[in-house]
């Protein structure tokens, strides 16, 4: 299947078994194999790696995945396309396909996911948790965000996303795109796009230009976050109303705890004005805001 996922090939696999690419499952299949081959080389693979992958499809990116790293552990939700997928990769043993949602909520990601990760981490020493996924669309944000939560996080994380969701992961300060996740990614990790994609090279084709995305952990970094939940909570309070000034949204995220002058010296502490707004504030200056606030709210 690795070798021959095309777009004839797709259509006459799914006529022989009697199915078709589900929209509410966000299935579109990557048939350049020159693309899914960048995608997978992107990952940079070696024996010491379990992979977990997201939205297995027919198994495709799998099969290239498994033949590079120590395990793979893939979800599918689409009970058929688990189907097709286990019958694709039957003599591949150090493959695992679970038949379920990936997400338990869309701040939490299922815990069987990371109990099968952690579980494969444990089989051997030295080995290394890596993300690689043709993510589907509709679950790419929380998904790449959740990891970011987990224990452990992975190393790096490699995915097909909408060009979209790649704008905001790389954005910085006073750009549109710049927000909540710009910064829960930048504070931890390294993201660059490796590569934009036209709809031409899915079947069936999304409306939208797509992005393989390279994002890669700086355990440096995360180490600066002294409580990693907070800072997460804390950026998207601080995000939800962008054009806001950072007074007032400061003042309504943390309204049982603080009070306007109690405000009004934090960010003058930081040397932050009331007419501040949280998306023009680099990852270091919100670092630090929040830091401020934790132990604010902390002596509360």
């Amino acid at each position: 299947m690795s070798r021959h996922q095309t777009q004839s090939f797709l259509i006459r696999r799914f006529a022989e078994v009697g199915i078709r690419p589900s929209t509410r499952h966000g299935q579109n299949f990557l048939i350049d194999l020159n693309l899914v081959t960048l995608l997978a080389d992107s990952a940079q693979l070696d024996k010491r790696d379990v992979v977990l992958e997201v939205g297995t499809g027919t198994g495709s990116l799998t099969a290239i995945l498994a033949e590079r790293a120590a395990e793979v552990v893939s979800v599918e939700v689409d009970s058929h396309m688990h189907l097709l997928a286990s019958e694709e990769l039957v003599d591949v043993p150090n493959v695992t396909l679970l038949n379920q949602d990936a997400l338990r909520n869309k701040n939490h990601l299922h815990p069987t996911l990371m109990e099968q990760v952690r579980a494969k981490l444990a089989a051997a020493p030295g080995r290394r948790f890596k993300f690689a996924a043709n993510l589907p669309y509709n679950i790419a944000t929380p998904v790449l965000s959740n990891l970011l939560a987990e224990d452990p996080v992975p190393i790096t994380m490699t995915a097909t996303i909408q060009k979209e969701l790649a704008d905001r992961i790389v954005a910085q300060p006073s750009t549109k795109d710049y927000g909540a996740l710009s910064v829960w990614v930048q504070s931890q990790c390294d993201a660059e796009i490796v590569r934009l994609m036209a709809p031409t090279v899915f079947w069936p084709r999304p409306k939208v230009t797509s992005a393989i995305v390279q994002i890669t952990l700086r355990p440096e970094l995360r180490a600066r976050i002294a409580d990693v939940a907070f800072f997460h909570q804390t950026i998207r309070a601080l995000f939800f109303h962008r054009r806001k000034f950072l007074r007032s949204v400061v003042l309504s995220a943390f309204k049982e705890q603080l009070d306007k002058p109690a405000v009004d010296e934090l960010l003058a502490g930081q040397g932050l004005s009331e007419t501040s707004r949280a998306e023009e504030l680099d990852v270091a200056t919100l670092l630090r805001l929040t830091d401020a606030l934790r132990e604010r709210v902390g002596k509360e």
